[in-house]
């Protein structure tokens, strides 16, 4: 993430820049400056979600109780010396930058490839070197948090942007990440989350000002060294030529720096020696040049102008302009904030760019209208063209989402109504395992039977509502183009409600036809009066576990199992308890299974927000409900043939919950046509043989 080369250049050739600062002094400092005030610190979640993730065990699905307490461990360090955290989440990836997010998936991929090797080769959780953070981490930490006290918010573009904005306009303390994108806004100071020592409140601080002085620049020349080599809106390649160019000319190579050292250093002196002087003269398109790609060069560098910022590299308008429309971005978790982000947008790409808060400002609230900034693929220049982006009419019901969007209540329904457009990260999942599908094709009839809710249209089957891009990761996807995804009729007796209905109605029944609809978004219906008997947190779950035996028929009793068993035991256990157990060895299937359930509950989280939330959030938090290593134990017993006495540890009140939740599922998955057996009474087209392609779980 951030400037390429930039982290390990400073690490390495300019240390000075780093300073170690202890947070409970500078908080002190703070106070005496502002007496009265607050000091707060701007979190970039998104950047410390690793290093908050400190249980030993992570292949096994989470183990979400000790990450909760680890979390609450975190928030009570800064609380201590009061200081206030400010925690921003990203709740969108903007077009320009969607390449790059297809990279790193694509990169993650190729990971948990390695990752399941190592498995099946030793049995084992792989080293820390090869740590992948369980799946729905980003999801269920925003939950987390909000339970902690926290203010969390979620961002309506890219949350650096945000971060950065935020700390400027709010007198921040600083911003806490890891992203040398940070080093380059002028902002607040920015501090190392890697760094950081929670016993001590110690970290490191990055100065952008003596980074500038050493590369003999200004503090406004940052944006473009930015640019010039390559970020997450600036494709690395498209400056290589001009890079090497600098370097050759360049004449104080210093043999302490690595290339990537010394060509930041040559693109610095060309910037202050060469393009600064002949800046009044020449158009900077022609000096560098920049060709077909001036439009996403100048993105990039106007990416980086927080509010009231300008460039002194926007000297002239280039030709071929076009004024783009002012969107505005609210910084605050109070839709009806004053504290506003003057934004344009591309009407092409509809992407939102910052700008400066001058109307009459150039280049800043211009780009160019050449959009020619990469090569396409023609099948997806097709595919966007037939495609047509439908933003939901009701000005109130999008508020409304947009408020739940940045306070960081709901996941992806405001990504659906506003753009059309929706993305879930890499799972753990075996791409050689053809006996299970991917989550990305176990849940979508649910996210289809919501789009059908939150777009509305259609009747019979399949919706004729609008399509929406699906960027989701799964084996055999090469995320060139995104999956077009129609909505999915609901069956519900009346029709669909309104989400006027479900979302601001206070009549009396409302929370029942809630329930209703979040029933048949998984379309279970039918088994409402079953689910309804079990008792808190259960039913969630049960909902979730009829829904996932019903869709994959290659799970067995053995699997059920071990899901309700570790349920019933993980109530009452301490994260230390949790911590200490240990596991004869990993098994891959089991790992597969656990990166569904917890899918499975992040989908729960999109339901239920889009129904109006008929369930607490609490009732599907994995704290409440799932551990990764409990469940793998309970998985390798259930193999082995344990009875369910032993499976929930000789507790009689388990037992009995064991039966009824057992025999909920199995009632209800009978009324689908789908009963549930042993792995011991399979047919032999069982044994883990079933191929699920892409194509047989499109026909939704």
């Amino acid at each position: 993430m951030g400037v390429r080369g930039l982290h390990g250049f400073v690490a390495s050739s300019c240390p000075h820049v780093c300073t170690v600062v202890n947070f409970k002094e500078l908080a002190e400092r703070h106070r005496s400056q502002h007496p009265g005030g607050t000091p707060a610190v701007v979190v970039d979640a998104m950047c410390c979600l690793r290093y908050w993730y400190t249980p030993e065990s992570w292949v096994c699905g989470g183990q979400w109780r000790e990450y909760y307490s680890s979390l609450r461990e975190f928030v009570s360090a800064f609380t201590a010396v009061g200081i206030k955290l400010i925690f921003f989440f990203d709740g969108m990836v903007e077009q320009s930058k969607r390449g790059e997010w297809v990279k790193r998936r694509l990169k993650n991929n190729r990971e948990i490839a390695k990752i399941f090797h190592h498995i099946k080769s030793h049995r084992e959780q792989p080293g820390r070197n090869m740590f992948f953070i369980p799946s729905g981490l980003a999801v269920f930490t925003r939950f987390a948090l909000k339970a902690l006290g926290q203010e969390t918010l979620c961002s309506l573009q890219e949350a650096d942007y945000e971060v950065a904005s935020y700390g400027f306009q709010n007198n921040c303390l600083g911003i806490l990440g890891e992203d040398t994108d940070y080093l380059i806004y002028d902002t607040c100071p920015y501090f190392s989350i890697s760094e950081l020592s929670l016993d001590s409140l110690d970290t490191v601080m990055l100065c952008r000002e003596k980074l500038s002085q050493s590369l003999g620049l200004r503090l406004a020349d940052l944006p473009l060294l930015a640019c010039l080599l390559g970020n997450d809106v600036v494709p690395e390649g498209m400056f290589e030529s001009f890079r090497y160019k600098c370097l050759t000319s360049y004449a104080s190579v210093r043999e302490s720096c690595d290339r990537k050292g010394n060509v930041i250093l040559a693109v610095a002196d060309h910037i202050s020696k060469v393009l600064r002087l002949h800046q009044g003269e020449k158009k900077l398109e022609e000096m560098l040049p920049l060709g077909p790609n001036k439009a996403l060069f100048y993105k990039g560098v106007a990416s980086y102008l927080l509010p009231g910022q300008k460039s002194p590299w926007f000297i002239q308008t280039p030709k071929d302009v076009v004024t783009l429309d002012k969107q505005v971005l609210s910084m605050s978790s109070d839709p009806e904030s004053k504290q506003e982000v003057p934004m344009c947008m591309d009407p092409e790409s509809r992407q939102k760019l910052p700008v400066g808060t001058d109307p009459e400002c150039n280049l800043e609230a211009a780009v160019c209208a050449n959009t020619e900034v990469k090569q396409e693929d023609p099948v997806n220049m097709g595919l966007e063209a037939k495609h047509q982006v439908t933003v939901v009419s009701d000005p109130e019901i999008l508020k409304v989402a947009r408020a739940q969007h940045v306070r960081a209540e709901s996941y992806l329904v405001y990504g659906v109504m506003s753009s059309g457009e929706v993305e879930c990260s890499s799972s753990l999942e075996d791409a050689t395992d053809q006996a299970l599908p991917s989550q990305a094709f176990v849940y979508r009839p649910v996210r289809q039977r919501v789009y059908s809710l939150l777009l509305g249209g259609g009747g019979g089957g399949s919706s004729t509502g609008p399509a929406v891009k699906e960027w989701f990761v799964y084996s055999g996807n090469p995320l060139r183009q995104p999956d077009l995804v129609r909505p999915l009729q609901m069956n519900l007796p009346g029709g669909t409600p309104s989400l006027r209905q479900l979302w601001l109605s206070q009549e009396p029944g409302i929370q029942a036809q809630r329930l209703d609809t979040l029933l048949a978004c998984f379309d279970l219906s039918s088994s409402r009066e079953e689910l309804q008997a079990v008792e808190r947190p259960f039913q969630a779950l049960c909902c979730l576990l009829v829904y996932l035996f019903v869709q994959v028929d290659t799970l067995c009793l053995e699997d059920l199992h071990a899901f309700i068993a570790q349920a019933l035991c993980l109530q009452g256990k301490p994260a230390v308890e949790l911590a200490d157990l240990q596991l004869d060895h990993i098994d891959p299937r089991a790992v597969q299974l656990a990166t569904l359930l917890v899918r499975g509950l992040t989908t729960l989280v999109l339901v239920n927000g889009a129904c109006g939330s008929p369930w607490e959030m609490a009732d599907f938090m994995p704290w409440h409900l799932f551990d990764g290593k409990l469940f793998h134990q309970k998985y390798l017993q259930s193999e082995k043939g344990y009875t369910a006495e032993v499976l929930v540890e000789q507790n009689r009140s388990h037992v009995t919950r064991f039966h009824t939740l057992k025999s909920v599922v199995c009632k209800a998955c009978g009324k689908e046509n789908r009963p549930i057996v042993s792995r011991r009474h399979w047919r032999p087209h069982h044994a883990g043989s079933r191929q699920y392609e892409p194509d047989q779980w499109r026909r939704y």
